[in-house]
């Protein structure tokens, strides 16, 4: 090794002077000038890190290459600079058997037939299915997808969310893709104070009577003198609340069933301790992602161990009763 790679003492303290500097705005191209692009996944909730991204690379563009996990590659994105928004991917049939249970968010419970990769519908999502040469069979990855257009005629997918990842107090049920609308909404309120969410989770706290949403923030604050206020803070509690499903606002406003949501804000690092949990636990490091819902006891202790602050919904949110003719 010593042979191939020789010291630079040059490079080595570039990198540390511009890691010394308290603002890190554009310190991948500060450090590798000549980065084009970056290769991520920004998609689904992985949405969530765009603006830091953003603004660590100076707004270098965003390449979505590959829909893949540790059992199998499943797609490529053939326009892989695309907005992140409109990134599809597109089946390659050649990596294994894929089959697709019908996904419908007014019954997902119920057990539906298995759709071959060549009968799925421009439109509908559905649940992805794998079998795989290294022995898997019928296995459900757990991933939603919805099928955006054909190339030829192969499949074109857009990943929605996880399955299963759902916050519920009564009868309401907070997916991952609308906790994730939820989240971005109430942080644009973040703004004027130059401050972003770096990470986020949440569970169901039904400790207390009548339960309610607990959602974790770490923030990314860009300027330490203009720290979000604590008003601010309540009011990004109210529009999450304002930007959940019309069963978690009836809930909270006319069966009083859902108390009011509550933000807790951590410790900068708390995400990177939590990471380092999960893998002392066995997780891999290469596949760890943030669980965006958790209900792991050790896992909540850590979490409030870490609070700096916490704020709830000033205000009920808007709901009206639907009128039935």
């Amino acid at each position: 090794m010593a042979q191939t790679l020789k010291p630079d003492p040059e490079l080595a303290n570039l990198i540390a002077r511009e890691c010394s500097e308290e603002n890190w705005k554009r310190i991948i191209t500060r450090i590798w000038p000549n980065t084009k692009y970056l290769d991520v996944i920004v998609t689904g909730a992985m949405a969530q890190y765009i603006p830091t991204l953003d603004y660590y690379s100076g707004g270098l563009p965003l390449a979505c290459t590959m829909y893949a996990s540790s059992e199998c590659y499943f797609g490529l994105n053939l326009s892989p600079i695309c907005n992140p928004s409109d990134v599809s991917y597109t089946i390659m049939p050649n990596m294994g058997y894929f089959e697709f249970l019908p996904h419908d968010d007014a019954s997902h419970d119920s057990p539906s037939r298995l759709i071959d990769l060549a009968d799925v519908e421009l439109g509908k999502s559905y649940e992805l299915v794998l079998t795989a040469y290294s022995g898997l069979c019928r296995y459900r990855v757990g991933d939603i997808l919805q099928v955006t257009g054909f190339h030829n005629s192969a499949p074109q997918f857009r990943f929605v969310r996880r399955k299963n990842v759902l916050l519920s107090i009564d009868s309401d049920k907070t997916d991952e893709a609308e906790l994730q609308n939820a989240v971005e909404r109430a942080s644009a309120l973040l703004g004027e104070f130059n401050t972003t969410v770096a990470e986020y989770t949440s569970f169901a706290d039904t400790r207390s009577i009548p339960g309610h949403y607990v959602v974790y923030w770490e923030l990314l604050m860009k300027d330490a003198c203009n720290a979000p206020t604590s008003e601010a803070l309540r009011q990004c509690c109210l529009a999450m609340e304002e930007s959940l499903n019309a069963v978690y606002r009836q809930g909270r406003v006319a069966d009083h069933s859902i108390g009011p949501l509550e933000i807790r804000v951590v410790k900068s690092g708390t995400f990177e301790e939590l990471m380092d949990y999960a893998i002392s636990r066995g997780a891999s490091i290469n596949q760890y992602k943030v669980p965006r819902c958790v209900t792991f006891t050790p896992i909540t202790e850590l979490l409030d161990s870490r609070v700096e602050s916490v704020h709830f919904s000033p205000a009920e949110p808007h709901w009206t009763p639907d009128r039935r003719r």
